[in-house]
């Protein structure tokens, strides 16, 4: 067994978060550090309520963290709805919504839009190859924003190019599957639906594993495990843990650039935000 991490050491963290957070169905952290070159993995937590991961972000201990949920909303849906533009009070007020308003709202803003072009997108989505934050089914990331950013906020974090916070705590947007599709292309690795969890499936995350464990992505990262470790991300068919990790190798990437914009592009919009390494 690995020691814990010291408070010397800067904590890299990658979260695979859900909206409504239960045993079953827990936000997972990834907690690491870089060390010659590799990221190492030292141990997943598990939180079982939205109290217990803000609890968790306002605890005062340095890290750089990569959080797979949307921070922000696209600008054209945000001028239509004649929303505040600045990030924060923008953020406020979707906050002030019930996600019964945010799916009634969303829902008008797409009915008045053409076919295949019903989603308002925000300027790196396509790129990223990431789901519209407003879209409220398959998934559900616009009611993920609504649940996680108040909670970064109340805690105080740094967010990078949207957000003045404490500077030792950064939050940042990362995307798991930007990362997975450099080694698997589209191939699936991963379901919640048990008659889904298939041997492809199976094949899919052993190969994703090694290949970050390699080093196979142009970020020129690789990932430190023990045997167990690497048994437990390949036999976890939901692939939350697997989706923490990559968010906690994005976090490394940016932990490299450093501050004050962890590698996200200067010209991005202070409203819609970035993804990191999209």
């Amino acid at each position: 067994m690995r020691p814990a991490l010291s408070a010397a050491q800067p904590l890299l963290v990658g979260c695979d978060f859900s909206s409504a957070p239960t045993r079953r169905k827990p936000i997972v952290l990834a907690l690491g550090n870089q060390r010659a070159g590799r990221v190492v993995l030292e141990r997943i937590e598990l939180l079982e309520t939205l109290d217990a991961f803000e609890a968790w972000l306002a605890q005062p201990r340095d890290w750089v963290g990569g959080f797979d949920f949307p921070f922000g909303l696209p600008r054209e849906l945000v001028e239509q709805l004649r929303w505040p533009v600045q990030w924060r009070a923008c953020i406020e007020h979707y906050a002030s919504l019930s996600r019964g308003e945010i799916r009634t709202t969303f829902a008008r803003f797409c009915d008045g839009r053409p076919a295949g072009a019903k989603f308002a997108n925000r300027a790196f989505d396509k790129l990223a190859g990431s789901s519209p934050s407003m879209k409220w089914v398959n998934p559900p990331v616009a009611y993920m924003l609504h649940a996680a950013l108040p909670r970064l906020l109340r805690a105080g974090v740094h967010i990078p190019g949207l957000h003045e916070g404490d500077p030792r705590r950064v939050a940042l947007e990362a995307y798991p599957g930007l990362l997975a599709r450099e080694l698997l292309g589209r191939r699936s690795y991963k379901s919640d639906e048990r008659a889904r969890q298939t041997p492809d499936r199976l094949i899919a995350r052993k190969d994703l594993v090694t290949g970050l464990e390699q080093g196979h992505t142009r970020l020129n990262l690789r990932l430190k495990l023990t045997h167990a470790q690497h048994d437990a991300l390949v036999q976890d068919a939901s692939g939350d843990r697997l989706d923490a990790v990559l968010c906690l190798i994005q976090a490394a990437w940016a932990q490299r650039h450093g501050a004050p914009w962890y590698g996200l592009p200067d010209t991005l919009d202070p409203l819609e935000g970035w993804i990191l390494t999209a």
